[in-house]
């Protein structure tokens, strides 16, 4: 539902000021009259159909109900003495925003069909005025036969999308749990065992320092090589959940390319990359922005990734068909590709965008990472 104070429909299809017009012109076919009294009724009408219209929004229940059905005789009473058709789109919009599917049935089938006999009875008793209006009675007896449904649809749809978007929240946070149970089972058995056995072998040593040195030495030297293994199983785990693999992210590329209904080139074997971790990992996430915004924003239909390894630098290049990219001043749109720019540099490395054709994104990682002054 809008708020309180909306009076013109939104999201419609129709443009704000196509409703504007809607607003102005039963004045329009008022002060046609000669009658200052039919001036007067008319103008009351009017008043009262958008008291009757902004009820209707902020109302519940029954009432809800005896607004919308004010609004259908005031819309009838101007259409028979006026000539004035067009409330009916105004309450083909508020039908289609009911939610109950009873509600929604039963003011769709009393509109219609009161709409479509107003109109009848219009003809016969204002021949003229009616046949002068005849194209825009048809456009406007299409929207109350459509409109609601498409109003109707649309919610649904969108309630539908807030659903899955909380399930799918839902669904991270789940596996952040069971991200973090993993981890804190792998630490569990690297760190535990070992800790405890540290424990258990300085108590012995501190035991064995005056009455058995040399014994009490080797105790020491054991304590000294569990700590070691200890830390390299730690650098191990933390490495692995810290690093993206470039041969992994293309087959997540491929994946998520094909998904999206784009196909997909690539030329360039990552296997036979020969690079150190740290600038895998920054070359794979890049690629992972890369194509994010291919999927997202492109509208593309082909999207080309080259990966190609010289004596002097790592290159990876994505290139779509689709919009390109907006750059203001010469800076980069968008915090994803600005943060990609900023870990490349990080890297001694640089992003080259061209927007002709498409997009072509050059992400480029000297071999030799040069230490800052």
């Amino acid at each position: 539902m809008q708020k309180w104070y909306h009076i013109f429909p939104k999201n419609t299809g129709i443009s704000l000021y196509v409703w504007l017009i809607f607003c102005v012109l039963p004045f329009y076919f008022i002060f046609r009259s000669f009658s200052k009294f039919d001036l007067f009724i008319g103008v009351l009408m009017i008043l009262l159909f958008f008291m009757a219209y902004r009820l209707s929004f902020i109302s519940n229940n029954w009432l809800v109900y005896i607004w919308v059905s004010l609004a259908m005789a005031i819309s009838i009473f101007m259409t028979l003495f006026f000539g004035y058709i067009y409330f009916a789109l105004f309450l083909s919009f508020f039908i289609g925003n009911i939610s109950s599917k009873n509600g929604f049935i039963t003011l769709y089938i009393v509109h219609l069909v009161s709409t479509i006999a107003t109109i009848t009875i219009g003809f016969f008793t204002n021949f003229d005025l009616f046949l002068a209006q005849f194209p825009f009675i048809i456009i406007c007896l299409i929207g109350v036969i459509l409109l609601p449904f498409n109003i109707y649809n649309r919610n649904n749809r969108e309630k539908l999308e807030v659903l899955l978007d909380d399930a799918n929240e839902k669904i991270s946070k789940l596996l952040i749990m069971e991200e973090r149970q993993r981890i804190a089972r792998d630490l569990h058995d690297t760190l535990g065992q070992k800790l405890s056995l540290i424990g258990l072998k300085s108590d012995l040593a501190k035991k064995l320092i005056e009455v058995n040195p040399d014994h009490a030495k080797t105790e020491i030297n054991d304590i000294h090589q569990t700590a070691r293994t200890a830390l390299k199983e730690v650098r191990e785990m933390v490495s692995d959940m810290r690093s993206i693999r470039l041969t992994d992210e293309i087959i997540w590329t491929k994946k998520m390319l094909e998904a999206a209904q784009i196909e997909v080139v690539i030329k360039g074997d990552p296997t036979q990359v020969n690079t150190s971790l740290l600038i895998e990992n920054v070359l794979s996430l890049s690629l992972k922005e890369a194509v994010t915004n291919v999927v997202k924003h492109s509208n593309a239909t082909i999207c080309n990734i080259m990966i190609k390894q010289t004596p002097t630098e790592m290159l990876i290049q994505v290139k779509d068909n689709g919009n390109g990219i907006s750059q203001k001043n010469g800076e980069i749109a968008g915090h994803g590709l600005q943060g990609m720019k900023e870990r490349l540099e990080f890297m001694n490395g640089s992003l080259d965008i061209d927007s002709l054709n498409g997009t072509t994104l050059n992400i480029r990682i000297p071999n030799v990472i040069q230490q800052p002054k």
